[in-house]
C-alpha cells in the first residue's frame, strides 16, 4: 500500500510474494477482488485499533467513548493515508456495496456506540418532518440498515428512538466527520494550518453538543 492503491495489481502483488501472477487467480478472482479483499483487511485492523482504544473508556461515558472513537479514526487516517484512500476514497463495486454498514467491521464499532448512546433516550435529533423530503426515501432505507446493525450488534434499541430524523442527525455526523479528516489527509484544507487539532477539536465540541451529548 505505500505506493497508493492505484499501484495494487494482482502482477505487483505476486512480486512481493515471489509467486507467479496466475498463480493468484486462485486466490483472486480479478483486481477487484484483490481490492475487496484488502479494503476489508485493513477495515479490520481500524476496527481492532478502534475497539482497543475504547477499553479505557467506561461504557456509560457516552461522550468519551464517542469522542474517542472520532479522535481514533482520524489519528488512524493520518497515519495510514495510502489506506485511507484505499478504503475511504475508492469507487468500489455497486452502489449497495459501497454503502453496506453491516458488512462493514470499521462501521460496526462506530454503530456500537452509537447504539448504546441512542439507546439511552438523551440524543437530541430532528423530527421526522424535518427531512427534506428528495431524502426520505433514502433515509428509510439507511434507517432500516442503522436499526438492524445496531441491534445485531447487542444493542436493543427500540426502532421509536431510531426514527428517520435520527438518522439524518448521524449522517450528517459523520459526513461533517470524515469531511474534514479527508481534507487534512490530502492536504485540501483551504488555507495554510499549522495545526490542524484545534479545528478539528472545535467541530467535534460543535458536532456532540448538537446531538445534546454535552
Amino acid at each position: 500500500m505505500s505506493d497508493g492503491p492505484q499501484a495494487v495489481t494482482l502482477r505487483a502483488i505476486a512480486r512481493e510474494l515471489g509467486i507467479t501472477a496466475p498463480a493468484l487467480y486462485r486466490y483472486y478472482a480479478s483486481r477487484e477482488d484483490l481490492i475487496d479483499h484488502l479494503r476489508r483487511d485493513v477495515c479490520t485492523d481500524l476496527a481492532a485499533d478502534l475497539e482497543s482504544a475504547l477499553t479505557d473508556v467506561p461504557q456509560e461515558d457516552h461522550l468519551g467513548r464517542v469522542l474517542t472513537l472520532c479522535r481514533g479514526f482520524r489519528a488512524w487516517a493520518l497515519a495510514h493515508p495510502q489506506e485511507f484512500a484505499l478504503v475511504f476514497a475508492s469507487p468500489s463495486g455497486s452502489p449497495a456495496e459501497q454503502h453496506s454498514v453491516e458488512k462493514d467491521s470499521f462501521g460496526r464499532v462506530f454503530l456500537a456506540v452509537a447504539g448504546r448512546v441512542l439507546a439511552t433516550g438523551l440524543l437530541l435529533g430532528r423530527p421526522d418532518e424535518s427531512v427534506p423530503d428528495p431524502l426520505r426515501a433514502d433515509l428509510t432505507g439507511f434507517r432500516d440498515d442503522l436499526l438492524a446493525t445496531i441491534n445485531g450488534s447487542g444493542v436493543d434499541l427500540p426502532a421509536d428512538l431510531l426514527g428517520t430524523g435520527m438518522a439524518y442527525a448521524l449522517l450528517q455526523f459523520w459526513v461533517r466527520l470524515y469531511g474534514q479528516v479527508a481534507l487534512e489527509v490530502f492536504g485540501q484544507v483551504p488555507f495554510p494550518l499549522t495545526n490542524a487539532e484545534p479545528l478539528f477539536e472545535s467541530m467535534l465540541a460543535d458536532l456532540t453538543r448538537e446531538v445534546g451529548l454535552h
